[in-house]
């Protein structure tokens, strides 16, 4: 396995993850109260919507050159952190 491939692994593997994170996320803000399930569904939205830009950048880094990914790596692990210091906080916030 390359290492373009390994860390294509890892991404989605993490993405996979968030997924399971955020679904968990929502089936706990329909259960909430009207007032905070409007608050819930915004952060749930814009983690959604990190979460599908994440992905496309996946999807960017799968279509690289072998020979261009390591290129395209900054901009990756930029969004992952984004993405997961979101998750984490939107985590903390619905406990």
């Amino acid at each position: 396995m390359s290492m373009k491939q390994a860390y294509e692994q890892k991404l989605q593997s993490k993405l996979d993850e968030w997924s399971a994170e955020i679904d968990k996320l929502k089936a706990k803000a329909d259960s909430a109260e009207a007032d905070a399930q409007l608050k819930y569904y915004k952060q749930i939205e814009e983690l959604r919507t990190m979460q599908q830009a994440a992905g496309q950048k996946l999807d960017e880094l799968k279509q690289a050159r072998d020979d261009a990914w390591e290129d395209l790596k900054a901009g990756m692990d930029s969004a992952w952190d984004s993405l997961s210091s979101a998750v984490k906080s939107a985590t903390s916030r619905f406990s």
